[in-house]
């Protein structure tokens, strides 16, 4: 039996092996995106303020506002990432002789490393600011509770300013009736107490809250309300019940507009995160053709002048 002898292979003298990724090219090209973009950010914010007034009907409108910025930011984006993937493309080794076949594809790949190092270390950097920042809103909150209860004046005044449009409906059917004219206030009757506001908001609550979900006021919880509302303020039966009806009409109204707020914000979150989405998109390519066209102006042995000289100031 022919014994077999194993063949190793050898490293020709002069010649690199290859390697698939460069990663100094990818850093470098990512902290230069990154830093550009900053500059080019930093730059909008300036042009943004400028723009802006505290004046009325003075500076730019907040809509044309938003759309210039959201233009501003994708254009920057876009520019800073292919500026980073031409410097990962143009600073990258030249491909080894079994990498020729497929070195437009491995120019792109670097570029497009260039993209993913700048975005995971963005969101991480993201994460960590918005972690300190919650963490920071959890102590302000914590400060504010402690002094709340050394100081039971100092909280019964938050909550009172920490109000709902079910406590203004609650504070409509049981404010004081109004004097009648004529003066015949001084000889009308003390309307009757039957307890205190705190006793009633959480029923009355309770009441406005149920008929919110159900989206409509039950005539026995109406009549409910009118007999409290008649108890508290003496008012006649038939402007106890109009109260009631003016107050629910009106939290109706406050639950409406709340609900057109959040869908409008539903809206602008939703269009936001598809503009950024297609904006990231936008910048990988850029930083993938960027590298190739770096890569090609290295093969090429293009010379790039800043402001008349080979240095790179």
């Amino acid at each position: 039996m022919a014994a077999t002898e194993a063949v190793v292979p050898r490293t020709v003298a002069g010649v690199r092996p290859a390697c698939s990724v460069q990663w100094s090219p990818v850093i470098l090209g990512a902290l230069a995106a990154s830093a550009i973009s900053m500059v080019l950010l930093t730059f909008g914010v300036g042009i943004g303020l400028s723009a802006t007034s505290a004046h009325p009907y003075a500076g730019a409108s907040a809509k044309a506002l938003a759309v210039i910025s959201a233009l501003y930011v994708a254009v920057s984006l876009v520019a800073s990432f292919g500026a980073g993937g031409y410097v990962a493309g143009r600073m990258r080794n030249a491909p080894a002789a079994e990498e020729v076949d497929e070195a437009s594809f491995r120019d792109g790949a670097h570029g497009f490393a260039v993209w993913a190092v700048s975005i995971v270390l963005g969101g991480m950097l993201a994460t960590s600011m918005a972690g300190s920042g919650l963490k920071l809103a959890v102590q302000t909150a914590a400060v504010g509770a402690a002094a709340a209860t050394s100081n039971p004046e100092t909280g019964a005044a938050v909550n009172r300013l920490s109000t709902t449009p079910i406590d203004y409906a609650v504070d409509r059917i049981l404010s004081p009736a109004s004097p009648p004219a004529g003066g015949a206030s001084a000889t009308s009757p003390p309307a009757t107490v039957a307890g205190s506001r705190t006793d009633l908001a959480a029923p009355i609550g309770r009441v406005f809250a149920t008929s919110l979900r159900t989206g409509q006021l039950e005539p026995r919880d109406r009549a409910t309300l009118a007999a409290t509302v008649m108890q508290q303020t003496g008012l006649p039966q038939a402007d106890a019940e109009k109260r009631v009806d003016d107050a629910y009409a009106e939290l109706k109204a406050a639950e409406q507009k709340a609900r057109e707020v959040v869908e409008q914000a539903r809206k602008a979150a939703l269009i936001t995160a598809f503009a950024v989405a297609a904006t990231l998109l936008l910048a990988c390519a850029a930083a993938c053709a960027g590298a190739a066209a770096g890569a090609q102006n290295r093969r090429e042995r293009t010379e790039i002048l800043f402001f008349g000289t080979r240095r790179f100031w």
